[in-house]
């Protein structure tokens, strides 16, 4: 892979994980000033029902984040691009479309029957 192509993955990765982090700091400042009192309990069964969405979202981000960081982590160390399973490139395309990926399009689809067989 062209330096130009790991230089643009970086600021991609880095990028998204910028926005994220970002993200969890508006639900933390918005959850503690939320102080409501709701007198329709439909009302506050609805504002819970956000919240607790909201945090399902902000905890997969948080697992997104940890991917993040190893793909920037296979960045420093050159293996960024690489596959896992078999030690091909991994495609621009794919990169593209999920930068932190570690398998290449084939392994991706062998494990996904895998796991359909499997019953995962």
């Amino acid at each position: 892979m062209e330096a130009k192509d790991i230089q643009y993955f970086q600021e991609v990765l880095t990028g998204m994980l910028n926005d994220i982090l970002e993200k969890s700091e508006a639900t933390i400042e918005d959850m503690t000033e939320s102080g409501e009192v709701y007198a329709d309990p439909a009302d506050r069964a609805t504002a819970e029902s956000d919240r607790a969405f909201t945090l399902r979202l902000r905890d997969r981000e948080r697992k997104l984040i940890k991917k993040i960081n190893e793909a920037l982590q296979r960045i420093e160390d050159g293996d960024f691009g690489i596959c896992q399973e078999c030690g091909d490139d991994i495609s621009i395309p794919r990169l593209k479309a999920r930068p932190m990926t570690t398998l290449c399009i084939n392994c991706k689809s062998k494990q996904e029957e895998d796991e359909k067989v499997r019953g995962d």
